[in-house]
């Protein structure tokens, strides 16, 4: 294997969580390698918020900064690519691209994030982080007081409702039978006024992503600001799997406080393991897994020299 081809470290994601290991690692003077197809699950979405000195920031922008001054450091290297497999080697593991290059890392980190499965209801993807949104932290403020539709099963329904009353009071859940909540549920729905609808949602009404109306199955057309959406998803790579990281119930890649996987040597970072999804947790999160991976190589060679 080329000399040139081997690192400390191989980072598998070059979003927020992969660029923030990456600057731990790079001010350690690790040989670090960033792997990224450039295809961020925020690539839609305006502006960040509740990133604190970044907030209403849009993500390229943040982007572009983290890879600017992560870039500055000599120790780290970018190869645009998409890795598709990773093996263990003697010496640590073997990342695979899908152009048929390869390169050796002692330690792994998957930054490597979730896929969203989207409905096939025309229009919604279009939205998908515009005015389909899924987290009230991120968008919320954006849309206080305003008519606010949910799609999600039952249990996620309830949970977001409770978190976006204090926003506004104009709240509608779609596409779930009122009989799936339990009584209690349905006691304190009723009671701040929280609108159930059955029917479906055929179709989004838009323009250049932002919510026009929303046709129902009964032919029925309905305004609002904003969908809160909550959409199952599965792992964006399947490496995690093939490596045998194990996941949680949910199908995230199971961690400790240390970002440290199943797996000795590999660590994960971003929205691939917890359900926060943020910048700021990305970023937390990637601070930790660089600084973890670097103190294992740190205790790894301090050993007495015969």
């Amino acid at each position: 294997m080329e000399e040139n081809k081997i690192y400390d470290v191989i980072i598998i994601g070059g979003s927020y969580a992969g660029l923030s290991a990456a600057l731990s690692l790079g001010r350690s003077l690790r040989k670090t390698l960033i792997i990224d197809a450039g295809e961020p699950c925020n690539k839609q979405t305006p502006h960040s918020h509740n990133f604190l000195t970044h907030d209403g920031t849009p993500p390229s922008k943040i982007t572009l900064l983290a890879k600017k001054q992560v870039a500055a450091y000599d120790s780290i290297s970018f190869v645009v690519g998409f890795a598709t497999k990773v093996d263990t080697h003697e010496n640590g593991f073997v990342v695979h691209l899908e152009n048929g290059a390869f390169y050796e890392g002692k330690k792994i980190i998957l930054a490597t994030g979730i896929k969203d499965l989207m409905p096939e209801i025309p229009g919604f993807q279009d939205c998908w982080g515009i005015s389909v949104i899924h987290c009230p932290y991120c968008h919320g403020y954006e849309y206080r007081g305003k008519k606010i539709g949910l799609l999600a099963k039952p249990e996620q329904a309830f949970h977001l409702a409770s978190l976006l009353l204090n926003l506004g009071n104009d709240i509608t859940i779609m596409q779930v039978e009122p009989s799936a909540f339990t009584k209690e549920q349905l006691k304190t729905l009723h009671q701040h006024n929280i609108k159930i609808l059955n029917n479906n949602v055929t179709a989004i009404e838009h323009k250049t992503g932002y919510l026009q109306q929303v046709i129902l199955d009964n032919g029925e057309k309905l305004s609002f600001s904003a969908i809160y959406a909550g959409l199952p998803f599965e792992q964006h790579s399947a490496i995690p799997t093939s490596l045998k990281c194990e996941l949680t119930e949910q199908g995230y890649i199971k961690t400790d406080h240390f970002q440290k996987t199943s797996v000795p040597g590999v660590f994960a970072c971003g929205d691939n393991c917890v359900p926060m999804r943020s910048v700021a947790q990305a970023v937390a999160s990637g601070n930790i897994a660089g600084a973890v991976a670097n103190m294992e190589l740190s205790q790894e060679s301090f050993i007495p020299i015969s």
